[in-house]
């Protein structure tokens, strides 16, 4: 199972009919461990609700404390509410202006969509203080946690993408021993692909989403998993314009070590 706008229905939470109290309620996303996403109400009164079953690995919570913190500082959504019961965990969203990077609009125009992505992930460096920021996505603190991982047999290399899939546990995690050298610290949005874009009608990004992976990181963290992105989602040939819109040369050696780093980092399970 992959992440995605589901092409199924699942049975609502409760939690989430009772925050609902008979609004509209819209599934828009499935994670790959049963996370649901909800839009929730119509028009000025729009919001999304984030659930996680009990039994899955990733804690809703963490991207609740990362937005609360970024919202100060650049255009993420704002936390309204959250909770907890013995099925799972949640919280509360305000709507953002715009639509993601893949939707069937921005889809058909894939320079501007890829340019605003570009565009916006500079900004989103460019605007959160590095010194105050309270977490960390470094190469170190994501390593331990690989390493736990292949110690308790919790890595599968049939989740990995196909060009990781040939290697054997102990190369990768011989690879990542041996980051290369930071370019720029910078805070990271952690999952920096393009559903995880919005941009507005005019072309512009207008916000990002999904920000439980946020911490201070190399900005190649974001720059190689943004530029592989757009090869999956808008075909081959964007990665140059999207490190154009940005500002950055390309960077090969980087690239491959940050893409290997968080293809493992997010087979969880």
């Amino acid at each position: 199972m992959v992440a995605g706008r589901p092409q199924e229905t699942f049975p609502v939470p409760p939690a989430v009919l009772s925050l609902a109290a008979g609004r509209l309620v819209h599934l828009v996303w499935r994670n790959e461990h049963g996370g649901l996403t909800y839009e929730v109400g119509t028009g000025q009164d729009r919001c999304f609700c984030k659930w996680s079953p009990s039994t899955s690995p990733v804690d809703p919570q963490a991207e609740r404390v990362r937005l609360a913190w970024a919202w100060n500082f650049t255009a993420v959504p704002r936390v309204l509410d959250h909770g907890a019961d013995a099925t799972g965990s949640w919280f509360v969203t305000a709507a953002l202006p715009g639509e993601n990077a893949m939707s069937g609009h921005w889809k058909s125009d894939p320079a501007l969509a890829v340019r605003a992505c570009g565009a916006g992930l500079r900004a989103f460096h460019d605007r959160l203080p590095v010194a105050s920021c309270p977490f960390s996505g470094s190469v170190e603190v994501r390593l331990a946690a690989l390493r736990r991982r292949a110690a308790a047999g919790k890595l599968h290399r049939a989740n990995w993408h196909p060009s990781h899939r040939g290697l054997e546990h102990h190369q990768v995690l011989a690879r990542l021993a041996d980051p290369p050298p930071i370019d720029r610290l910078v805070v990271c949005h952690g999952d920096a692909t393009t559903p995880n874009t919005l941009i507005d009608d005019e072309g512009h990004c207008s916000g990002h989403v999904d920000l439980g992976a946020l911490g201070v990181a190399d900005r190649w963290s974001d720059l190689a998993i943004a530029t592989w992105s757009v090869q999956w989602n808008h075909g081959p040939g964007w990665e140059g314009a999207l490190l154009n819109a940005y500002g950055v040369a390309p960077d090969p050696e980087r690239s491959r070590y940050y893409r290997l780093l968080w293809d493992l980092g997010r087979d969880v399970g």
